[in-house]
């Protein structure tokens, strides 16, 4: 638990960014570490965990990794609101999701942030930092430094784990009722190649294609770590605040005392 001297409140909000009939995004799994939890390699067998959040959303398993690696302590997964109230917590376009995180930034497993999200609807595509030191968050004495940045389609991956038929009984959101269905592809992470032109995808979703504009044209997400300022600190500013207008309103009277009329 973080101490009172050094706990900080941190919010994370991702905004799909996306068109609409654009690509919708999974709940976001989230993690702070110490800049060791790598959550894939390109050109590598995807691990069990991202291949279960490629091909089906799931966190939990990447979670679970997580948690074992001893990287780091904090995590978890920021539901969206769905597409309709029966829908799962999925992330449309235009949706924004956020989720507050109690931090202690004088530790070294907090100072680094990861995060993962399937693409849908795909067989397997997702989005996740593939360097775990991309995003630092605290700096070595504790100090807050944050993240603001955007994913575009270049940045959307392969996990390689199932072949990209676009069959709705194995593709989520289209039909997929039960998960870890599909064509197994062993292969590995690469650069997504985009939908297939006519397939089932695109017809359902046909500003999805996130090749047709160049792909780093096409945002996806945008994801920001902020710190939130501690109720003491912002009743302090109003407190000041105000004594600062009483002042003026004191003093205000003697200037017109001291005016010729």
């Amino acid at each position: 638990m973080a101490s009172a001297a050094s706990a900080a409140t941190l919010k994370v909000t991702i905004e799909n960014l996306a068109p609409q009939q654009g690509i919708v995004v999974t709940p976001l799994w989230v993690g702070f570490h110490d800049g060791t939890f790598d959550i894939f390699n390109v050109g590598e067998v995807a691990s069990e965990s991202l291949e279960r959040l490629a091909e089906d959303g799931a966190t939990a398993p990447i979670a679970s990794d997580f948690l074992a690696s001893g990287a780091g302590v904090v995590e978890g997964t920021i539901l969206g609101p769905g597409i309709s109230p029966t829908s799962p917590p999925v992330i449309p376009p235009g949706a924004i999701a956020t989720q507050r995180f109690q931090i202690d930034g004088s530790l070294a497993s907090s100072r680094y942030f990861s995060y993962a999200s399937m693409i849908v609807p795909s067989n397997d595509a997702f989005i996740a930092n593939d360097n775990p030191l991309a995003f630092r968050i605290f700096d070595d004495f504790g100090n807050f430094l944050g993240a603001d940045f955007i994913v575009s389609g270049n940045r959307i991956w392969d996990a390689g784990t199932e072949v990209n038929d676009e069959i709705p009984e194995n593709t989520a959101l289209l039909g997929q009722t039960t998960p870890n269905t599909g064509v197994t592809e062993n292969g590995v992470v690469t650069q997504h190649p985009g939908f297939l032109p006519g397939g089932n995808i695109l017809s359902a979703f046909p500003n999805a294609d996130f090749t047709t504009l160049a792909s780093p044209s096409y945002q996806v997400v945008r994801i920001r770590v902020e710190q939130v300022p501690e109720p003491g600190s912002t009743l302090g500013l109003l407190i000041a605040g105000s004594l600062l207008g009483l002042g003026y309103c004191v003093r205000r009277p003697a200037i017109f005392r001291n005016r010729q009329i």
